[in-house]
């Protein structure tokens, strides 16, 4: 089959979301499209050699594809404003290790559950990224036209866009953990993140207490009572 009928979204957001080891159904969560569609067009790629499928997952095989894939998907989001749908996907593609940190840890572990100090016209999205990995983060972003600060929140009217990134380095390294097909920091440093400012993560708390079983008190009515 002739390439061309290959330069396709959906392809090219398989192909570039997919990490080595991926299965199916998590290259499915990554894109937010439904496993029937990605288990489809996985095989079509399989049988064009532009990836393979075997029992130890997923991998690209095709590079130059890829490279033309990313071509293709920057064109397309620099057209259009970012949606927040796809400020989640986006980051997949840059096939660099990240994990959703400080609002997007809270939002991630609440499986979308929890927002807060975010709006349509203002969506910064936050991420830890390793230091040696910082300006290839930076020219990355640039390709889909999505701004991006490292190290903190950048005034709203400072930003182009709703959609942008805060990276937050890491020199050691990064402990990811999955939740519907997002990397995420550790529960456990997400909680310690949400107490330092707890009045605002209360909600938060309080979903991740119910759902892992986590004792960290985080109850509205208790503390009404205690007060």
């Amino acid at each position: 089959m002739a390439t061309t009928e290959f330069m396709n979204p959906t392809a090219a957001r398989i192909v570039l979301a997919a990490q080595r080891g991926d299965s199916i159904n998590r290259i499915s969560n990554k894109i937010g499209t439904s496993y029937s569609w990605v288990y489809d067009w996985i095989n079509r790629l399989d049988d064009a050699e532009i990836i393979s499928n075997t029992d130890n997952g997923v991998r690209v095989r095709d590079y130059e594809m890829r490279r033309r894939y990313e071509e293709m998907m920057g064109t397309l989001y620099t057209r259009d404003e970012v949606s927040q749908e796809d400020g989640y996907v986006i980051p997949h593609f840059a096939g660099m290790e990240f994990a959703y940190t400080e609002i997007d840890a809270a939002h991630v572990w609440t499986h979308g559950g929890f927002q807060i100090a975010r709006s349509h016209d203002d969506y910064p999205i936050f991420i830890e990224v390793h230091d040696r990995d910082v300006d290839r983060w930076i020219e990355f972003f640039e390709q889909f036209g999505v701004d991006t600060s490292v190290g903190e929140r950048p005034d709203a009217a400072d930003v182009d866009g709703s959609v942008h990134y805060v990276l937050f380095p890491q020199a050691e390294g990064i402990d990811v953990e999955w939740v519907d097909g997002n990397p995420v920091i550790p529960l456990d440093d997400a909680v310690s993140q949400m107490m330092e400012t707890r009045p605002a993560y209360e909600p938060a708390l309080e979903m991740i207490a119910d759902e892992h079983d986590v004792d960290i008190d985080a109850s509205h009515h208790d503390q009404m009572a205690a007060d």
